[in-house]
């Protein structure tokens, strides 16, 4: 009970602080994006045969859009194991990318702390915190305006998620959220398209998902990432060190 009373005390305290309160504004805009796709996944896991209540778990332990849709159809096709966990991997290896820009930032702070904030890492997060913070220096700022995007980003995501599995039978195919969901993803794709080596690898990651569409199992994802990581990591060695470019 002490250490529950001392978790509410610290998060009142960083509830009240400038910075969080910043991020919980900043991300509000991206939440209509967030509840589309997050309506989606809900829809997805409520028509795939899956139980309500396992559904809901899904969606508390994984917390992450695109790999719930792309391990559903898996599941439901009774895919072979080492697929789905191969396909929900790839679909997150975004993810240690993200771990990777965070760490000058959080790399100071304990290591349970540093668990917790992974688990609440987002796609939208991560745009909005590093236009924020371009500099990676570490201080209380980047950890409080990470909460509070936190809290916009997990509650719309929770919320949008559970009215899908929820209303996801009573929903008719002919509203066309799949397509609202598709486009939310595109916009938060694009926000991370900031120099030639991204956009190369985005194009490379679509050509790959075409050309490989006619694998089972939707295979073609798994495709497509190991392209797009594979362009992008070949793209990072060929450019030059920043010590050794010469100013325009």
């Amino acid at each position: 009970m002490h250490r529950i009373g001392s978790w509410r005390l610290r998060a009142a305290a960083t509830a009240r602080r400038p910075m969080f309160r910043e991020g919980l504004r900043e991300c509000v805009p991206m939440s209509i994006g967030i509840a589309a796709w997050g309506l989606i996944a809900g829809v997805a896991m409520a028509k795939s045969g899956m139980g309500m209540w396992m559904a809901i778990l899904m969606s508390v332990l994984v917390s992450a859009g695109s790999s719930q849709v792309a391990a559903l159809p898996l599941i439901a096709s009774a895919a072979p194991m080492w697929v789905v966990w191969a396909t929900v991997a790839c679909v997150n290896l975004r993810f240690m990318v993200f771990s990777f820009q965070y760490r000058p930032y959080f790399a100071h702070l304990p290591r349970g702390r540093r668990i917790v904030l992974s688990y609440f890492m987002g796609d939208t997060i991560f745009a909005i915190f590093l236009r924020r913070f371009p500099e990676p220096v570490p201080g209380r700022e980047q950890e409080d305006y990470f909460w509070g995007a936190s809290v916009v980003n997990y509650g719309m995501w929770q919320i949008a998620v559970l009215t899908g599995i929820v209303a996801g039978r009573a929903i008719p195919p002919e509203w066309g959220i799949g397509f609202a969901g598709t486009m939310a993803l595109l916009a938060l794709t694009c926000t991370q398209l900031r120099n030639r080596a991204t956009w190369v690898a985005a194009a490379v990651a679509a050509c790959a998902a075409i050309a490989a569409y006619s694998l089972p199992l939707r295979l073609n994802i798994v495709v497509a990432i190991a392209a797009a990581i594979a362009v992008g990591v070949l793209a990072q060695h060929a450019r030059p060190p920043a010590s050794s470019r010469t100013p325009s």
